[in-house]
């Protein structure tokens, strides 16, 4: 349980966490005795950002107190003098205190439930961790306060730069979004969009290609359809976390790696991935990990990609609903709210056309991400900030859509009779005559008979020499949904 004792931007507060007291005098150097919150610039974004580099940070300040037991002091070990040895533990007790506060201030503002002091607690944290572990642990150490014993630059911050730290931070952030965000979303949306086909299956209409007339599909084929590109766009992401695995900690300044230890990215990024729940992993190339941003570019590219799919289903949909008397009305959608303050009854695909303005808003992204790449001016990359905020938003609109689409929507969505009563009048039927008496005989039929508002199948037994039976078996829409030159006829397009 959390509990604050006056205001973190004062001189003086208390963290109680689990029983646990975390003293945070002096939380602020001298040149930030000032700050303020302003709720308004804090968003989920950027806190997924702040646990990020905060995970980095703790385990940067383990690697600290990892040198620090090594160091000769008093002609002895850190590590063999039990005393110091006990201090470094309490140490790490009161940093795990901290860092599980920052996660729970971090939930707390992602649910709308923070308070002010919360908040400006977490933002705080956020800008001062360095400062604060140091003093914390000079004081630990018997030091009086400010005489860093343990130094913010010097050991917590120790082997990394804001140039590794930064990037890194940006595609862990992104990391976490998608496996815990979007995939659930797209997940949850292919489930729903497979259900429907299951239940649709049954239904044969007429297909369309050119918004044109074409041979019969069943519903539910074309809800298997919607569902596939759900399905492959999982699959995208894991493209895309492919290239956000690798990371540019280690390369601190410029990519040489420059004042830190050769092995420091690689235990910290195991560390980091145990704690995080999700792999990365050492670039190979520094040089062009930092120099560049060609990951964050490759995973925007795929989450475009993923809004394009999203949009041929929601804009499927809200067409096939069309109407429901003057359009093409082969399914209804549910009712989520009043369609028009001036036409009663009007019922509108409010939830399809929240889809697409979310499309509309990931394409957009995508081009600044897509500017942002090229950002990268010799050994660093200027760019990151728009990048992050540009990627970062893009995986939380697309998963809050999808899921909203799959739960306001789809698992609503009813067929009408529409569909099948229109299959009998459709003059694409005529394809199925074309293995038995030719594809030109075929095509006069079809033309004969939208001439003259019959049927095929009129027009077939007045044109040729075909049984009642022999018609019924060409002319079966079933047998049209499925592959075969029976029905089918020669294939080809259009």
């Amino acid at each position: 349980m959390l509990n604050l004792q006056g205001c973190p931007w004062r001189d003086t507060a208390t963290i109680y966490f689990d029983n646990v007291k975390v003293p945070v005098e002096n939380l602020l150097g001298e040149e930030n005795q000032g700050f303020k919150v302003f709720l308004n610039n804090l968003n989920a974004e950027r806190m997924s950002m702040i646990v990020a580099m905060e995970a980095n940070s703790r385990v940067c300040l383990e690697e600290a107190v990892n040198w620090a037991q090594q160091r000769k002091t008093f002609g002895k070990r850190l590590a063999d003098h039990q005393v110091i040895r006990h201090k470094i533990a309490e140490m790490k007790q009161r940093i795990n205190a901290c860092q599980a506060m920052i996660i729970h201030c971090t939930r707390e503002v992602m649910e709308g439930t923070a308070k002010p002091a919360d908040i400006g607690l977490l933002k705080v944290m956020a800008s001062q961790t360095m400062e604060y572990c140091a003093r914390e642990a000079s004081q630990i150490l018997g030091g009086d306060l400010g005489s860093r014993l343990v130094h913010p630059n010097d050991h917590v911050n120790m082997g990394q730069s804001s140039n590794d730290v930064i990037p890194t931070s940006i595609h862990l952030a992104a990391l976490l979004s998608i496996k815990e965000d979007l995939i659930p979303s797209l997940e949850f949306l292919a489930y729903e969009l497979n259900k429907k086909s299951d239940e649709f299956w049954p239904i044969v209409k007429t297909g369309r290609t050119h918004l044109q007339d074409a041979t019969p599909v069943r519903l539910g084929q074309e809800f298997k359809g919607f569902a596939g590109q759900a399905e492959y766009s999982v699959q995208r992401l894991e493209r895309a976390q492919g290239a956000l695995a690798e990371v540019a900690l280690g390369g601190t300044a410029v990519g040489t790696g420059v004042n830190t230890h050769e092995e420091f990215s690689s235990r910290t990024c195991k560390t980091v991935s145990d704690a995080s729940g999700v792999l990365i992993k050492e670039t190979g190339n520094h040089f062009q990990a930092q120099a560049s941003l060609d990951g964050l570019v490759e995973a925007s590219g795929e989450l475009k990609t993923i809004a394009i799919s999203l949009h041929k289903i929601a804009n499927d949909i809200r067409f096939i609903a069309s109407g429901p008397r003057a359009g093409l009305g082969e399914i209804s959608l549910p009712e989520v709210q009043p369609g028009s303050s001036i036409m009663p009854g009007k019922i509108n695909p409010v939830i399809s056309e929240s889809v697409i303005q979310v499309v509309a808003q990931v394409v957009g992204n995508d081009a600044s991400v897509t500017l942002a790449g090229q950002g990268g001016y010799f050994e660093l990359n200027t760019m990151m900030p728009v990048a992050a905020h540009n990627i970062l938003q893009s995986i939380s609109l697309l998963a809050a859509s999808a899921h909203n689409f799959a739960d306001q929507c789809v698992q609503g969505i009813t067929a009408t009779t529409q569909g099948p009563d229109m299959v009998e009048k459709g003059l694409m039927l005529g394809t199925a005559l074309a293995p038995a008496i030719g594809y030109d005989a075929a095509a006069s039929i079809a033309k004969e008979a939208s001439a003259k508002g019959t049927t095929i199948r009129e027009m077939a037994k007045e044109k040729t020499e075909l049984s009642d039976a022999e018609l019924d078996a060409l002319l079966k829409p079933e047998s049209m949904t499925e592959p075969g030159i029976g029905a089918g006829g020669p294939a080809g397009g259009g």
